[in-house]
């Protein structure tokens, strides 16, 4: 007699205690053993064969955990993912009038999906990645202005 899996979405839901709880537990058990392996991740198959995960998937799983540890909700996407303008706006925590905006100023590539707008994941990261150099240039430029009115 075999049951069907339990769907679990923390996409569209905020984690359980009891799912913030077994996070936190999660990411210190992993974080510890991974720092004993060089960063790898031992992990046993059915067969009782060890695996290691990469250095760079430990990470991956730990970060994941811990925005479950904190209650969050989390949405993994992959990099040619298309994403509504909505989707955008969430992930850049702008408005979608924003978004549309930065596609109608062609700052934000798009592609066209029937009647709607998709941008691909790979795009909003390049805009992402711009708009955060933007932002520090941006604020070295006012902290060098403040320490010169300090100085006279």
């Amino acid at each position: 007699m075999s049951q069907q899996a339990e769907v679990i979405d923390l996409s569209h839901r905020l984690p359980t205690d009891a799912e913030v709880r077994s996070a936190e537990e999660a990411v210190e058990a992993i974080a510890k053993v991974c720092a004993l392996n060089g960063g790898a991740l031992p992990l046993k198959t059915a067969d009782q064969d060890e695996v290691f995960l990469s250095p760079a998937l430990c990470n991956l799983i730990t970060d994941v955990l811990s925005h479950v540890a904190k209650g969050e909700m989390v949405t993994i996407v992959s990099t040619g993912a298309l994403l509504s303008t909505q989707q955008a706006a969430d992930i850049l925590n702008v408005s979608r009038p924003f978004v549309s905006k930065l596609i109608n100023e062609k700052k934000l590539n798009h592609i066209k999906v029937g009647t709607h707008r998709r941008i691909e994941l790979n795009e909003l990261i390049r805009y992402k990645n711009e708009r955060d150099v933007r932002r520090r240039t941006a604020l070295d430029d006012l902290s060098e202005i403040a320490r010169e009115f300090d100085d006279t």
